[in-house]
């Protein structure tokens, strides 16, 4: 795993505010609309994805994959952003993700459960677009709901 960095370089007030808006633009919209051309508007090419497993493609491949993934698995998504926090480059964002399982979700077929875990981001910005995200999600609690499963 990656450390995020310590200190972040000074950026002007107007500038967190761009990236704090492109930032949540990737979850309250892009994501949900599963929108490939919008994504590549706020997030670099090169964009490195701290948690993506082997075998995720590279760069921006990564966050379309996945992005795609969930849009195959989960209808009515919706990322309901409970906080952002801007300083230097970095953006952070507590948020909730909810929707319905009405597909194949990393082998589990849908179950047509409603779902709703945290998850929590960092993302380091360049010129207004995303380069690096390193994420905290509450997995476990996803599963057990789309499973029925206790926890």
């Amino acid at each position: 795993m990656t450390a995020v960095p310590a200190e972040a370089p000074a950026v002007p007030d107007d500038m967190l505010q761009v990236n704090k808006a492109a930032a949540r633009r990737v979850l309250e919209e892009i994501f949900p609309a599963n929108d490939h051309e919008a994504l590549r508007e706020v997030m670099d090419e090169s964009f490195i994805n701290h948690e993506a497993p082997p075998g995720t493609p590279p760069g921006l491949g990564s966050v379309t994959m996945f992005m795609n993934l969930l849009s195959t698995a989960f209808s009515d998504q919706q990322w309901t952003v409970q906080q952002v926090i801007a300083e230097g480059d970095l953006v952070a964002i507590h948020c909730l993700h909810s929707g319905r399982h009405t597909g194949t979700f990393f082998g589990l077929p849908a179950t047509g459960r409603s779902f709703s875990y945290e998850q929590m981001h960092m993302i380091k910005m360049r010129d207004g677009k995303g380069v690096a995200q390193w994420g905290v999600r509450d997995d476990a609690g996803l599963m057990r709901q789309l499973t029925g499963g206790l926890g």
